[in-house]
């Protein structure tokens, strides 16, 4: 492969990328792993409030690459499967912050969503076989100013001359932060036609337990294209429908629409209950949650993903005065 002249640095650059794009994986399989990036925000929705923003990476080591005593311990976990499965290790390191209403208040109204942010370390173990995935994970990390999010956002809305927020003095306090949750996912349905066309369907379902969240959840998703990549959805970034940061391509170029929903039963969420051990701001929650999210998803070559996604939720707490809608993009490499 040549490349036109440019500036080495360009020239460098674009050799790189063409190479990463294009070149095939063996066996559709990164040979050290897939790293992931996830952003979230509320401006895809037009509006900033409630779940502004996540962000969130991840690198996902192969099968061959994990070590044999996390092999034999996953042959100890009774509910992961045990037929000729695919293990994959996964470590993520993600912040998400939440704001009320309106940003401009020094004391937003009591009843409205409190200022929180969360800064956490995850590590997860899979499990996948052909027609299902299970997935644990651990969560460790803090909720309150030590996530540093009133940074963050101020920063960013410093950068592009946003408004800029004015009650992080009313945030939740400092708090560790411990989540261990539960996925599974099932591809009960799967349908071909000519020219590379297919679709499939897949319901799931999850638990999650730790002072951030207590909750279970149920959903399905559908996702119809062209030589659609073999993977369980896009990635999202907790609490959400679970996806896949890997893919396995069916040609060099594939895509597909997808739709979920996603239905949450919630006994606990620390950002809208306030601290666990100390006095904070809080709402009354609702205590069942949906979500409906539609979206595309690509593979450009057989090494890289994109995708995006539009969620809609429904309220969240009881005085919510507006809608929650935000937008999640994505980007898978192989390497």
């Amino acid at each position: 492969m040549k490349c036109a002249p440019h500036p080495e640095a360009v020239r460098v650059a674009l050799c790189a990328t063409l190479i990463m794009v294009a070149a095939p994986a063996h066996g559709y399989e990164p040979e050290w792993g897939t790293l992931v990036l996830e952003y979230e925000n509320d401006m895809f929705g037009g509006e900033d409030r409630y779940y502004t923003n996540g962000v969130r990476l991840t690198w996902l080591s192969p099968d061959e690459r994990v070590p044999s005593w996390v092999r034999e311990g996953a042959e100890a976990i009774p509910f992961f499967s045990k037929r000729g499965e695919q293990l994959k290790l996964s470590y993520s390191l993600g912040q998400n912050m939440y704001t009320p209403d309106d940003i401009t208040l020094r004391d937003p109204p009591e009843d409205d969503r409190p200022y929180a942010g969360w800064l956490y370390f995850t590590v997860g173990l899979g499990s996948e076989i052909e027609d299902r995935v299970d997935r644990l994970q651990l969560s460790v990390g803090v909720v309150g100013p030590a996530s540093f999010a009133e940074e963050t956002q101020k920063e960013a809305h410093r950068l592009v001359g946003a408004d800029q927020p004015r009650g992080w003095d009313t945030q939740l306090r400092n708090e560790p932060a411990l989540l261990l949750s539960y996925e599974r996912q099932l591809r009960t349905w799967v349908g071909t036609a000519g020219d590379g066309w297919g679709w499939d369907g897949t319901p799931l379902f999850g638990l999650a337990a730790g002072n951030v969240f207590i909750q279970a959840n149920t959903g399905f998703t559908v996702r119809a294209g062209r030589h659609l990549p073999r993977d369980w959805g896009p990635p999202r970034i907790t609490p959400a429908l679970p996806g896949s940061g890997v893919f396995r391509p069916q040609a060099r170029f594939g895509w597909y629409l997808f739709a979920s929903f996603d239905g949450r039963a919630v006994a606990h969420n620390i950002f809208l209950d306030g601290n666990t051990f100390r006095d904070s701001r809080s709402v009354d929650k609702r205590y069942f949650v949906g979500e409906l999210q539609v979206g595309a998803a690509m593979n450009i070559g057989y090494r890289t993903r994109l995708t995006y996604t539009h969620v809609f939720s429904t309220r969240e707490f009881r005085t919510q005065r507006g809608k929650t809608e935000f937008g999640s993009m994505s980007l898978s490499v192989h390497f």
